[in-house]
């Protein structure tokens, strides 16, 4: 799994602008991560005192019950217990334990135990193979591996709350500055929230092995200042933008199978297997962050998806050139 994240973070990174961004747990942008981190630090600081008092009594041991060049061979006196050693070893332990068990609860119960207020944002995240469905069932917007959501002002946070469903096997969401991991599993709802206080990408990825792609099931968070994320729930919202001069790219998509994974809104395409491709020209990736939103991978994808994610579970079109370079020119008209 490690070697795949390697593999995989490079596509979905490389295009980022600020190289702050990049997942880091420990540059938390969000109430939920910096609990988190805070957490982890307390218990680093406890597990490090132990290390040190631990190896410290260790190396004196070793030090002072030596071989020397004096002894006679003799085993020395053994000592038949102490109760003050038992005590310490036995209360001591128990504490830390309890220490960090409440530690540990008072941060889960902050986190799973989060009012919703009045004005959160509501998101639905649904975990495909290999990619992320987002639906938002207030403001009418469905979107596909680029969550948007606005910014959280801590003095009157406006924290965005998502509901995790499993359209097929287990994932993971996981946005590492945002948020800590939280499963989808089928079957089963699971919640999570995050209240980010830093605009710009944020970039996650599925943590849990899902498949061939598991790799690849990247996801950008782009937190907006709250008039930018108003501007683009308007965008989205609006029906898609097409052009009269692709009149022939759309009919060659409307007469495929494209239209029994894919939706088109204002069109006959209303598949839900797929990415809703509305608005496809508005996202910065394809396939799930894997490649740039450019015309040469948009293409390519149409054409042969296994050239940028083997395993993919989108089958290849077979198009001629001619066909592929008209639905390819539709497609760069959903805005």
């Amino acid at each position: 799994m490690m070697v795949g994240w390697s593999l995989a973070v490079q596509p979905a990174f490389g295009n980022l602008q600020d190289p702050s961004q990049m997942p880091n747990m420990f540059r938390p942008a969000s109430t939920h991560a910096n609990s988190i981190l805070q957490l982890s630090i307390f218990v680093l600081i406890i597990t490090a005192l132990i290390f040190v008092v631990v190896f410290s009594l260790l190396v004196y041991s070793i030090v002072k019950f030596r071989k020397r060049a004096d002894d006679d061979g003799r085993e020395p006196a053994p000592v038949y217990g102490s109760n003050q050693v038992e005590l310490a070893w036995t209360v001591i332990p128990g504490l830390i334990v309890l220490v960090l068990f409440f530690a540990t609860a008072r941060v889960i119960h902050a986190i799973q135990g989060a009012r919703k207020p009045a004005e959160a944002i509501e998101v639905i995240a649904i975990g495909h193979q290999f990619w992320w469905e987002f639906r938002y069932p207030s403001l009418g917007v469905v979107t596909a591996n680029e969550l948007h959501v606005p910014s959280s002002d801590p003095s009157h946070p406006t924290p965005t709350f998502i509901t995790l469903l499993s359209a097929d096997t287990d994932h993971s969401f996981w946005i590492p500055r945002l948020a800590g991991k939280t499963d989808l599993i089928p079957n089963r709802v699971n919640h999570m929230w995050i209240d980010p206080n830093e605009t710009g990408i944020f970039v996650g990825q599925c943590a849990q092995y899902c498949g061939t792609q598991h790799a690849k099931m990247l996801l950008r968070v782009y937190v907006d200042a709250p008039d930018q994320f108003k501007q683009w729930v308007q965008g989205q919202t609006k029906p898609a933008h097409m052009s009269d001069a692709v009149n022939e790219g759309r009919r060659i998509f409307e007469t495929t199978a494209c239209i029994n994974c894919h939706a088109v809104s204002g069109t006959v395409a209303d598949g839900r297997f797929g990415p809703d491709l509305t608005h496809l020209m508005s996202r910065d990736t394809i396939a799930s962050g894997a490649a740039p939103n450019t015309t040469e991978n948009l293409r390519l994808w149409i054409h042969d998806p296994d050239a940028i994610k083997p395993g993919s579970l989108m089958p290849a079109m077979k198009l001629n050139e001619r066909d592929l370079d008209a639905v390819t020119t539709y497609l760069e008209t959903l805005r």
